[in-house]
């Protein structure tokens, strides 16, 4: 009875959830599960679920077409929507193993052994350790814990060094990740790094990128694209500081 008590809760609070997403006027849907061996990956009206619930106006959603890909590279603009995008590609993915809705308008995926994450994270305030090495000592218990079949969602990883060795080190661990058949999906402003990883994957890799008008504004959309150079750092400081005069 305690056991069931507790199932039960999950159910009623994956009713609720559903419930309130759908006075917000949000799309749900029974997502579909596929074999690990397909590789399967693809949605439609995609949402970040946590985003919707607290966000008083309405959230961007996406498209995301991945069959087969073990590596999704997704660049862009700053502020332009990526760790959004990769937060509802994680949560999606756990959400449907766990029995529950989707938020998204359909939602087909391959099941994963694991779901790992590896954000960026502030500088160790005891100041007992740098911001690399509290990334490589992250990064290296979830090497000795992930297994063939997993997918792990990193969010500018290897990003607290110079744009050189963090594409080296990122380029090393996410190619033998691969090669031990485990799905990457990186998002990442080190232009080296995606540069690095298209020769080597091959069709094995999909890149998108933050969409960014001629104007400068962020649509949050995500879309299929090469990485560009630059992650228009300069429209972020213009926006806070105003544009620079060159009157003097």
């Amino acid at each position: 009875f305690i056991q069931l008590r507790a199932e039960l809760a999950f159910y009623l609070g994956s009713l609720n959830l559903w419930a309130a997403l759908a006075k917000k006027g949000y799309a749900t849907c029974l997502p579909e599960p596929r074999l690990p061996s397909e590789g399967r990956l693809s949605a439609h009206g995609l949402y970040d679920v946590s985003l919707a619930i607290a966000a008083d106006s309405a959230v961007v959603d996406n498209e995301v077409t991945a069959d087969g890909r073990r590596l999704v590279v997704i660049t862009g603009a700053n502020k332009g929507g990526k760790s959004t995008f990769l937060r509802s590609l994680g949560l999606a993915q756990l959400m449907m193993q766990a029995g529950m809705f989707v938020p998204a308008k359909d939602f087909l995926a391959s099941i994963v052994t694991d779901v790992f994450t590896h954000f960026k994270r502030e500088e160790d305030e005891a100041m007992e350790s740098g911001k690399l090495d509290e990334e490589l000592g992250r990064m290296s218990r979830i090497v000795d814990q992930i297994q063939p079949g997993s997918v792990l969602l990193c969010n500018e990883s290897f990003a607290s060094t110079n744009e050189r060795e963090g594409a080296a080190i990122g380029h090393e661990v996410i190619g033998a990740l691969n090669d031990s058949d485990v799905k990457v999906i990186l998002v990442t402003h080190l232009f080296d790094l995606a540069q690095r990883l298209r020769p080597e994957q091959a069709d094995g890799v999909l890149f998108l990128r933050a969409e960014r008008l001629q104007d400068g504004t962020r649509t949050f959309k995500i879309r299929e694209g090469e990485a560009l150079p630059t992650s228009f750092g300069k429209d972020l400081y213009d926006e806070i500081f105003g544009e620079v005069s060159h009157d003097g």
